[in-house]
């Protein structure tokens, strides 16, 4: 896991990629290394976090042989042995590193290369002879890669805030993004940021750079990997789903650094420790995190602790207080770039820190089964599902700030664009579909990277495997909603493994005292963060508007609490940019 940046055909390249190394210096704490080519005014950076192969020839920038390819490259390829045996006769290879196995990969296949690697990754080769800059995203997108073409030259980073350290591109806020998001609630639906000048280069695609010119392909495509519709028998495909969970938290026990798990209360985690169980053995020495804020109605400790109660691991439970809500949120807003969802990520944000004080550097998270598999309540009513709006689960009151925007900057939104259109599936799938592209977990995988590396922590997510997702977007409707349970066979599988408490109990959203805290401890906060900042939403918003909008809320304390934290944390990001 590490920090990749660089800068293709600007005179100013090596000097703009040392500021973009420093300031995601802590994506990669042990080691930094930069191609230059002053001649052909091309810099690459690397911030490495050590994880596989410790050696200082693991570093990179990594270079081939001949010194042809340069490659920088934040993530994991998880299957890397296998290729790396399936490459031995024709390259020789002098690391341990999974990186050395992907460059060797590209020098064989080429683009074709990205299909064989399960894995999360975002990478950048660049070719000294033909001068060609190759760049790629996992399927899922759970690593980041950010370019801006604005300077007229070619800029990529793991983070914006990179990009903006360059001191070529100018901060400007995307006015069309950040309407959007106050409108609809959507965050992370398209290839724009909410920055101007910057985009995201979508998940499952790859580009080339090539005299002054940027081409984006699309490698990997979830529609073509689940056409036919599984209409094998139950047990068959019970037999492969556990098959394929017990490969995947394999797979990511890859490391040469100790590995921990996060642990919720909920069915997705604690299946994910039963696997870890069966791969590992009840007796290895596992450490285990889980955040609560003292809350009975939301921790879900109580469950943690039963899923604990016959095992070795080592728990540690993560407090989190309201008194820390002002300056935890002010830190990890600098370090997100862009808005996240409340206090649920200042949670993990108190795991993360723990982990890396308890001396683990990477950690297993149960992200993405709900998605493949069904498991959201609104799943169950597909069908009458907006899909122009990110829901906000189990809301009835207003979940937006629609209607308090000017009325002529409701012009500035867009729409979400459904790459799934037109393609063939059944109303649950269309949903799942665009949950996993379009909303859910791309937001989720921008919030997860970006907290866990600002305490230099790699986050792995084996419920986001491809092979699992598309099983699971395989199945008939019965096999993940079954008699208004959802996750069918993802549960009936859990019975197996798990204590019947925890595979029976209902779907939770992960939750905590939001809505409490925002009308009573963190009121003072709130009230001196409005009044400080009258004029940094003001394109948006009239100041008294604002003022309005949380007085009613503690008036009326609604079930829903997501609209104010839009201002707040919009205020903690763009105050200071315009």
């Amino acid at each position: 896991m590490c920090g990749i940046s660089g800068i293709v055909n600007s005179p100013l390249a090596t000097a703009a990629v040392q500021r973009m190394m420093q300031a995601q210096a802590s994506r990669g704490p042990d080691a930094q290394g930069i191609y230059t080519s002053e001649s052909k005014h091309v810099a690459l950076g690397h911030n490495r976090l050590s994880i596989i192969d410790l050696s200082d020839a693991a570093n990179q920038p990594m270079y081939s042989h001949d010194k042809r390819y340069v490659m920088v490259y934040n993530g994991e390829v998880y299957n890397y042995r296998e290729l790396k045996s399936e490459l031995k006769n024709t390259y020789s290879f002098i690391t341990e590193s999974d990186s050395e196995v992907i460059l060797a990969a590209y020098i064989r296949w080429g683009s074709n290369m990205l299909q064989m690697l399960n894995g999360m990754f975002a990478l950048a080769i660049y070719d000294t002879h033909t001068h060609e800059l190759f760049m790629a995203r996992d399927r899922f997108g759970v690593k980041p890669l950010y370019y801006s073409t604005a300077s007229g030259s070619f800029i990529f980073a793991s983070e914006i805030k990179a990009i903006h350290a360059s001191g070529l591109v100018s901060k400007e806020p995307n006015y069309s993004v950040w309407t959007t998001y106050f409108s609809s609630g959507l965050y992370d639906h398209s290839a724009d940021t909410f920055w101007q000048y910057i985009s995201s280069l979508p998940a499952g695609c790859y580009a080339t750079y090539a005299n002054d010119t940027l081409h984006i392909s699309r490698w990997y495509s979830l529609h073509e990997n689940i056409t036919d519709t599984d209409t094998r028998n139950e047990q068959i495909i019970l037999d492969e789903l556990l098959h394929i969970l017990e490969s995947t938290v394999e797979y990511r026990f890859r490391a040469d650094v100790p590995v921990g798990i996060c642990l919720s209360g909920g069915l997705d985690s604690s299946l994910l420790l039963a696997l870890v169980n069966r791969v590992k053995g009840n007796d290895f020495p596992l450490h285990a995190f889980t955040f609560y804020t003292g809350d009975e109605r939301y921790d879900e400790l109580p469950w943690v602790h039963e899923m604990l109660a016959h095992t070795s691991v080592q728990h540690h439970a993560c407090l989190l207080t309201p008194v820390e809500i002002p300056d935890l949120s002010s830190a990890i807003a600098k370090r997100m770039d862009e808005p996240f969802g409340g206090i649920p990520t200042l949670g993990m944000s108190k795991v993360f820190q723990t982990a890396r004080n308890a001396g683990i550097t990477v950690l297993l998270d149960g992200n993405g089964m709900d998605e493949s598999w069904g498991g959201y309540e609104y799943y169950q009513r597909a069908s009458d599902v907006d899909l122009t709006k990110g829901p906000v689960q189990g809301a009835t009151s207003v979940t937006t700030l629609a209607p308090y925007l000017k009325p002529e900057i409701l012009r500035e939104a867009s729409v979400l664009p459904h790459r799934n259109q037109g393609i063939k599936t059944d109303a649950l799938t269309h949903l799942q579909i665009r949950d996993l592209l379009e909303t859910k977990i791309p937001r989720a995988m921008r919030f997860a990277d970006r907290n866990s590396m600002t305490y230099s922590l790699e986050l792995r997510e084996p419920f986001l495997d491809y092979r699992l997702v598309e099983l699971g977007l395989r199945q008939p409707v019965h096999h993940k909603i079954n008699d208004g349970q959802g996750k069918y066979l993802i549960r009936k599988l859990a019975d197996k493994i798990i204590p019947k408490r925890v595979s029976e109990a209902p779907k939770r959203a992960l939750q905590t005292p939001q809505r409490e805290w925002l009308v009573s401890e963190l009121k003072p906060w709130i009230e001196k963060l409005l009044n400080d900042n009258s004029d940094t939403l003001s394109h948006w918003f009239e100041h008294k508007d604002l003022k309005k909008i949380y007085a009613d809320y503690c008036s009326h304390k609604p079930d829903n609490s997501f609209y104010v934290w839009q201002i707040l944390n919009a205020i903690q990001l763009l105050s200071g940019s315009r």
